[in-house]
């Protein structure tokens, strides 16, 4: 009930209906955080951007699809959630806010992102999952200062070989998108720590090996036949992973079973009788 009556309220922009929403924001909040989740909101309150010292403001779960441009008043904000909302694109304000760390974008409508993204030169975590993104914007690839990006759940086919000149990337999550071939560019990037390609249309995964910051890589749920080989230490999620062995080609079938049975037929050859041949075997068995 009394979320019927907050989406009914959210329709009114009066000072009281707002006030109502808001509850008692009146001044600026002593640990400098504003939390407006799930408030049914449609209309974004203009009485946050007078906290100019404000550093988190979350805004996840309610019906906005714009933002005004007093937004750029919080130049000292830090981490905005705009996630499970009504975005068709990101607003412009955003992009004004040059001390962001930390923008979470995902479950809109987002199909792009404007280039004004790059201005966010502090920007290291960005969520950009279950969107209609089609691609990675190529803005992203200017997020130099970028360690963590979710980009998941989108119809996006490839990724940009810019992407390679984000030196400070580490994580990157990839999955269920309609990624066809392991992406080429990630194997020109050594340092990346996290690699997320489950759910996807990869068939055959290079070698990973090369890759000396690899921690884990989560390939589960692909049309591949074989796992990515990777060095020593690397964490596999994924069929045939450390747990599961991956199928062999026919040709190692083959060899190994050309060797079975010639060491069978070698120790049909031994002569069982022979107390000799018995005690050499013997002695082997020990130093092994």
């Amino acid at each position: 009930m009394g979320n019927t009556i907050r989406g009914i309220i959210a329709f009114i922009p009066s000072n009281s209906c707002q006030k109502y929403l808001l509850g008692d924001l009146e001044e600026m909040p002593i640990d400098k955080m504003v939390d407006l989740s799930s408030m049914q909101l449609r209309i974004f309150p203009l009485r946050v951007c007078a906290f100019t010292e404000l550093i988190k403001l979350y805004l996840s779960d309610n019906n906005l699809n714009s933002l005004p441009p007093e937004l750029e008043l919080l130049q000292n904000l830090q981490i905005l959630a705009l996630d499970f909302n009504n975005f068709k694109a990101l607003p412009l304000c955003v992009c004004s806010l040059k001390q962001l760390c930390i923008l979470y974008l995902g479950n809109n409508h987002i199909r792009d992102l404007p280039q004004e993204l790059s201005f966010l030169k502090n920007l290291h975590t960005l969520w950009i999952e279950s969107n209609y993104l089609t691609h990675l914007p190529d803005v992203i690839c200017e997020l130099t200062l970028l360690k963590t990006l979710h980009a998941g759940s989108n119809p996006i086919r490839n990724i940009p070989m810019a992407l390679k000149n984000l030196k400070e990337l580490r994580s990157i999550w990839m999955s269920g998108n309609l990624l066809t071939e392991f992406p080429p560019v990630l194997l020109e990037m050594p340092f990346i720590e996290v690699i997320d390609v489950d759910r996807n249309g990869i068939k055959f995964f290079p070698s990973l090996k090369l890759m000396s910051g690899l921690k884990l890589v989560i390939y589960d749920h692909n049309p591949c036949r074989n796992a990515p080989k990777v060095a020593k230490g690397v964490r596999r999620v994924g069929r045939w992973s450390e747990e599961t062995p991956e199928p062999k080609k026919r040709s190692e079938m083959v060899v190994e079973i050309e060797k079975a049975t010639e060491s069978k037929e070698t120790q049909q050859l031994t002569v069982p009788n022979d107390p000799t041949t018995q005690t050499n075997d013997n002695t082997e068995d020990t130093t092994s």
